[in-house]
């Protein structure tokens, strides 16, 4: 399975961005997909999941502002963010589990100014 993620960039204080999220390869058995993200001199950290039953997860910051979304017929998760913060900023990093292994994609960069 391989991951390409894109959407990312700057953006002003509560403002919006959508990150996307392709898989290709073996994505018939792709299971649970998700976006985590890390800031700069922080631990990596949980953003949101969402089951191939569609069940959503998200970490608590981002809960009401941040919408996890997939298309299965076009191979895409979206991550829809709303009302950013600064404390958002971070490289985000989706990922795929296929049979208990995860797949990443390389990352794309948030960056919310104040």
């Amino acid at each position: 399975v391989q991951l390409q993620a894109s959407g990312g960039g700057l953006v002003q204080a509560g403002g919006s961005l959508r990150l996307s999220c392709v898989a290709s390869g073996w994505t018939s058995r792709i299971n649970t997909m998700g976006w985590y993200r890390q800031a700069h001199g922080k631990e990596r950290e949980l953003v949101a999941s969402i089951t191939g039953g569609s069940s959503t997860d998200y970490v608590d910051s981002v809960k009401d502002r941040f919408t996890i979304a997939r298309d299965n017929a076009d191979n895409t998760m979206y991550l829809q963010m709303d009302s950013l913060q600064p404390e958002d900023t971070a490289v985000y990093y989706c990922y795929a589990v296929v049979f208990d292994f995860y797949y990443w994609g390389k990352g794309t960069l948030v960056t919310v100014s104040s």
